[in-house]
């Protein structure tokens, strides 16, 4: 037991900076399932929960770097100068880059649902990625509840407003662009989406 006033032992160091490593081991485990869910037909509740690269793999690289100052105790001077100024580069880097991928996940929002006319499980989703300049996301949705699968369609600049998809068949989608036109055929039975064929507009 610590008892309060005093230094922890080596060995009470290497426990706690071993228990550090081991949660982030299980932050890195629970994002992989959720990186994988965010590739193509991939399930859109677990992307949802676990495809959080910026809490869970950057709350792992936090965790292992405490766990390396817990464990190496520094007491002098010198050693408490050169900790801080290895860990100052670490915090800035860290900063920046869950400033960039909360500014990129923040300016993303839902813009419209296409639900197919012919089954209403199969949604065409656009969404607006950017919130700068236009960039959409159209996404096809299968299915519901824990079963829903997602399948990219394609990501387009919006800077002419002319991007918009529809449903020309019921298992066929149209993405709309300036300059042309993509036709994506469904599997009938599964909803998958083929890679697109490219149509003059």
């Amino acid at each position: 037991m610590i008892t309060r006033g005093k230094r922890m032992t080596k060995r009470q160091r290497r426990q706690v900076a071993w228990s550090l490593r081991g949660v982030a081991l299980l932050a890195v485990l629970a994002h992989l399932p959720g990186a994988r869910a965010a590739t193509d037909g991939g399930l859109v509740r677990v992307e949802s929960w676990l495809n959080r690269p910026v809490l869970l793999l950057g709350g792992a690289i936090a965790l292992i770097v405490l766990s390396l100052v817990v464990e190496l105790d520094f007491r002098t001077k010198w050693s408490q100068i050169g900790c801080a100024a290895l860990l100052a580069p670490l915090v800035l880097v860290g900063a920046l880059v869950v400033f960039v991928a909360l500014t990129k996940s923040g300016g993303a929002h839902p813009m419209e649902r296409l639900t197919s006319p012919a089954q209403p499980d199969r949604v065409v989703t656009v969404i607006d990625l950017d919130f700068i300049d236009p960039v959409y996301r159209f996404e096809l949705r299968t299915g519901t509840g824990w079963s829903e699968r997602h399948w990219d369609l394609g990501e387009y600049d919006g800077f002419e407003h002319d991007e918009h998809a529809e449903w020309t068949g019921p298992n066929e989608i149209t993405v709309t662009r300036e300059d042309s036109r993509t036709v994506f055929t469904l599997d009938p039975a599964t909803g998958r989406p083929d890679k697109g064929r490219e149509v003059p507009r």
